[in-house]
């Protein structure tokens, strides 16, 4: 059954402080898939509830018709891609759909921890998510109660900043990684549309709706933004709508000959990223009660996070599905870039 609502569009409740939020929209976007918004700040009354309560929530048709609330992007992505053809967001050459989901899940999974960090770390920051993000929600209320409303926002999400990974030891090494993952962006902008070709893949939405905060809202890295990689910032506000672009076939990188600009991003992938899911899945095998690893030759200290072990299982799984030729492919693509110890053993 095609994931629609009653009157033929994908319906979805999200709002703009929220970077998973802005990820689909643009994709929907990109794609042409109809949609309709609600709002966060207007309430889903008579819509389902998720298991958990995370933004946006789609709401899809099950086998009876009933809507069901789901809220994992990177499945919504591939869902949607089953279901509405053309336009695609993903590779159709495996391997570089491969990479595309690791660049994805980079997006998704680390990107994020510099948008929690600068957000939650920083008075300025600080100040303006509670004051601004509450009012995207209930902007209906007096001054007092808008400004008590975001003053529980951010004693909310600073405790969580331990989920993230973002303390006094880690902080450093968050702010280093985003800001040489600005400089490669910049350099592969500076020839190149997007990360994967001429055509925007799932990578570019995973990391599109990041760095809708960081870039574009939180005034901490948004200024670093400006300031080292002018053209990431323009990037981020195009991609917001997509809906001109006419893709081809031919506007994907070979997997085999990719730029050493995207090299250069793998590395950084590589670097920061890779060695934090293997501590996190030794954590959770083991028990701990905390991730102890060293990353860019700091320390790093974060609990234990059960998803981002499903997304080195998911990743490997799609990998373990490749055909000799396409694994062989994307084993020379991501040859030296540090990602490989993600797959080894496999």
């Amino acid at each position: 059954m095609t994931a629609t609502t009653t009157d033929g569009r994908v319906l979805l409740n999200g709002v703009p402080g929220s970077p998973y939020t802005r990820k689909m929209l643009a994709l929907l976007r990109y794609r042409r898939i109809p949609y309709k918004l609600v709002l966060a700040s207007h309430g889903a009354a008579g819509l389902p509830t998720a298991k958990v309560n995370l933004l946006p929530t789609f709401y899809f048709p099950d086998e009876t018709g009933a809507l069901v609330a789901v809220n994992d992007s990177t499945p919504i992505l591939r869902r949607l891609e089953r279901e509405h053809a053309g336009r695609s967001a993903r590779p159709s050459n495996p391997a570089l759909a491969f990479i595309d989901s690791l660049i994805e899940d980079y997006g998704d999974e680390w990107l994020t921890k510099a948008m929690f960090h600068y957000r939650w770390a920083y008075k300025a920051d600080i100040a303006r998510a509670s004051a601004i993000l509450p009012a995207w929600r209930r902007s209906r209320m007096p001054d007092a109660e808008l400004k008590a409303a975001g003053a529980e926002v951010a004693n909310r999400q600073i405790p969580r900043l331990r989920y993230v990974g973002s303390n006094e030891i880690t902080g450093p090494i968050i702010e280093a990684s985003y800001a040489r993952f600005l400089d490669a962006f910049e350099a592969h902008l500076r020839e190149h549309a997007f990360i994967l070709g001429q055509r925007p893949g799932g990578g570019d939405f995973g990391c599109y709706g990041q760095l809708t905060q960081l870039a574009l809202f939180d005034p901490t890295p948004m200024a670093v933004t400006e300031a080292r990689a002018p053209r990431v910032f323009a990037w981020t506000g195009a991609v917001e709508d997509l809906s001109g672009l006419e893709p081809t076939e031919a506007d994907w990188f070979d997997p085999a000959a990719l730029p050493q600009t995207v090299k250069a991003i793998l590395g950084e992938i590589g670097r920061v990223y890779a060695p934090l899911l293997l501590a996190n899945a030794k954590a959770l095998r083991e028990g701990a009660e905390q991730v102890e690893t060293e990353i860019d030759g700091g320390r790093w200290v974060q609990q234990p996070f059960t998803y981002q072990g499903k997304c080195l299982q998911w990743l490997r799984e799609e990998y373990a599905a490749l055909g000799p030729a396409d694994r062989k492919a994307a084993d020379a693509a991501l040859a030296g870039s540090g990602c490989e110890v993600l797959l080894q053993g496999l």
